[in-house]
C-alpha cells in the first residue's frame, strides 16, 4: 500500500525547491531558442515556463529573448493585434465549501501568505481573477445543505427560514479576505440543488424542481444575492443549476432545457428585474456534448432577453461546441466553468490536456473565462459529501498540519491568470506545427502568448510581431507564457 502522506511530503519538498524555478538549467530548459544572445542583453520578452517533469514550475526565465530582423525555418506564431475577439473576464477555480474549510483552518500567517500568492499579481503571485462558489452545498462540501432546509413534511414558501449563516464559518471569512485583496474579482454562484421540499423526490440527490415552486425558487436566488451583498460579496453572475442533466451526484437536481427556459422567462428574469438585481444569468453549466440545451433557450427571445450567456464543462463533447453556440447567438457570451483533475493525476499529461484544450482551446472558442474544479482538498480528496467526488485533486493539497502542495491545476491557471488580466482581449495568432497557442492584449497594452508543445520532441519556434521575430523553444509537453 502506498504511504500517501510520505509521498506528499516528498512532493512538497520538491515543489518548495522548484516552484520559483530554482535549479532550472539554461538553453532549452529555459524556453530559449538557438542563437541565444548574451546573458547581459536586455530581453524584449518575459517568459515563464512549466515542464512536464516538474523541473521548471511556472519558472521565470533569465536568458534574454530578443526580437530581431531575421528569418529561419522554425515554425512561426504571428501575433496580430488588429484582429480581436472576446474580452476576458478572468481565470481561476471553484472555491468549494471544502476548499474554504481547509484554507480557513490554516495557521494565520500561512493563510495570509497563501491568499496573497493566489489573488495578487506582483512578485511570484498568480493573480486569480475569477471564482465560482456553490449556492448551498456542492459535492465537495462536508455535507449536503441549502439555505432553507426544513424538517420532513414541512415547507417554507415565504422563505422565512432562509439564511446563509452556514457560510459564516468558512466560506464568507475567506471570501471577504479575497475581496479585500482583489476588490474586482468576479464571483459566480451555482446551486447543486434547490431545497428538498421544492423537489419532486424530496431528496438532495436527483429529482426536479416542482413547477409550483418556480416563483419561490426565483426569490431564493434574489435573497441569496442580497444576503451575499449584505456581507460585502457582489455576485457577478449565477448559473441556474450545476450539471442540470446529471441527477446522480450528491447533491444534484435535474432541469431540462424547457424547464430552465420557463423558469428564466416567467420567474427568475422578472424577479431580478423587479428587485433591481444586475447579476448575470448564465445558462446550462454542463457538458459540451449538448449545445442544443442553451440554444433551445436562447431561441426564445422572451427568455433570452434576461440571459447573459451559456456555461460549459468538458466531461463530454468537443470544445468547439462553444463556437457553435457563439456563432448561433453572437450577442450572448460563452463561459467555461468547470473541469476536474482526477487524483492522483499525471502531471505531464494533465498539464498538456488542460492547457491545450481549456486555456487555449476554450478561449480560442470564445470563452471569457476558464475555471478549474476545486481549489483545495486534503491528501484523501476530502471534504466531500457521502456520494460526492472521492478523487477530485485540488489545485492545492492542504494537510491537517498545514502542509501545502501546489498541484497541476495551480500551474495551469497561473500561466493565464497572472498575465491575462480582466479586460484583456483575445487577439489573432496562427497555429504552426505542434505549437498550440492563444494570444491576448491586456488593458495596459501588453501582449501575452501562451504556447504548449504538444509534440513528442523539443521544438524551437518563432514569435513574430510587427515584422520581427524572437526565437524560443519548449521541451515536449512544456508550456510557456510570453509577455512583451
Amino acid at each position: 500500500m502506498i504511504d500517501r502522506k510520505r509521498v506528499h511530503q516528498h512532493i512538497y519538498a520538491f515543489v518548495l525547491v522548484t516552484a520559483l524555478g530554482i535549479g532550472c538549467k539554461g538553453d532549452k530548459a529555459n524556453g530559449q531558442g538557438p542563437g541565444t544572445p548574451p546573458a547581459n542583453t536586455k530581453s524584449d520578452v518575459e517568459a515563464w515556463v512549466t515542464k512536464p517533469d516538474k523541473f521548471a514550475l511556472f519558472a521565470k526565465q533569465t536568458t534574454p529573448l530578443v526580437f530581431k530582423d531575421t528569418s529561419n525555418a522554425w515554425p512561426t506564431i504571428e501575433i496580430d493585434t488588429t484582429v480581436t475577439y472576446q474580452e476576458i473576464d478572468g481565470f481561476g477555480y471553484t472555491l468549494t465549501g471544502g476548499s474554504a474549510t481547509l484554507i480557513n483552518g490554516l495557521p494565520a500567517a500561512t493563510q495570509d501568505a497563501l491568499l496573497k500568492e493566489l489573488f495578487l499579481t506582483d512578485s511570484t503571485f498568480i493573480g486569480v481573477s475569477y471564482l465560482r462558489v456553490s449556492i448551498g452545498a456542492s459535492d465537495l462540501s462536508a455535507s449536503s445543505f441549502t439555505y432553507d432546509d426544513m424538517p420532513d413534511g414541512q415547507t417554507d414558501p415565504e422563505l422565512k427560514q432562509f439564511s446563509i449563516n452556514k457560510e459564516k464559518t468558512d466560506l464568507l471569512p475567506i471570501l471577504k479576505k479575497i475581496v479585500a485583496l482583489n476588490p474586482n474579482i468576479k464571483i459566480l454562484g451555482s446551486p447543486w440543488s434547490a431545497p428538498t421540499w421544492m423537489k419532486t423526490n424530496n431528496a438532495f440527490k436527483g429529482g426536479s424542481l416542482k413547477p409550483e415552486y418556480y416563483s419561490v425558487y426565483a426569490q431564493y436566488f434574489v435573497k441569496y444575492i442580497q444576503a451575499m451583498k449584505a456581507e460585502g460579496i457582489t455576485m457577478d453572475a449565477i448559473t441556474i443549476q450545476n450539471e442540470p442533466l446529471h441527477g446522480g451526484n450528491v447533491p444534484s437536481m435535474v432541469m431540462q432545457s424547457a424547464e430552465q427556459g420557463s423558469f428564466i422567462k416567467n420567474h427568475l428574469g422578472p424577479a431580478f428585474k423587479a428587485a433591481g438585481i444586475t447579476t448575470k444569468i448564465i445558462l446550462y453549466d454542463h457538458n459540451a456534448d449538448r449545445p442544443d440545451y442553451p440554444m433551445d433557450i436562447l431561441a426564445d427571445t422572451e427568455a433570452a432577453k434576461y440571459v447573459d450567456g451559456s456555461a460549459f464543462h468538458l466531461y463530454g463533447g468537443p470544445i468547439t461546441a462553444l463556437t457553435q453556440v457563439h456563432d448561433a447567438y453572437p450577442d450572448k457570451h460563452v463561459y467555461f466553468t468547470e473541469q476536474w483533475v482526477g487524483g492522483p493525476g499525471n502531471f505531464g499529461e494533465d498539464l498538456k490536456w488542460h492547457i491545450s484544450t481549456l486555456i487555449i482551446g476554450a478561449t480560442r472558442n470564445w470563452s471569457r473565462n476558464v475555471l478549474e474544479w476545486n481549489l483545495a482538498a486534503d491528501p484523501d480528496y476530502k471534504p466531500h459529501t457521502d456520494g460526492g467526488c472521492t478523487s477530485c485533486l485540488g489545485a492545492l493539497t492542504i494537510s491537517s498540519g498545514g502542509g501545502l502542495i501546489r498541484n497541476v491545476a495551480y500551474y495551469i491557471i497561473a500561466h493565464a491568470s497572472k498575465f491575462v488580466r480582466p479586460g484583456s482581449v483575445r487577439i489573432a495568432s496562427n497555429i504552426d506545427g505542434g505549437m498550440q497557442n492563444v494570444a491576448f492584449k491586456t488593458p495596459d497594452g501588453k501582449k501575452v502568448l501562451i504556447v504548449i508543445n504538444t509534440g513528442n520532441v523539443p521544438l524551437s519556434f518563432n514569435i513574430k510581431y510587427r515584422g520581427k521575430i524572437a526565437t524560443a523553444s519548449l521541451n515536449n509537453g512544456a508550456v510557456g507564457t510570453y509577455v512583451w
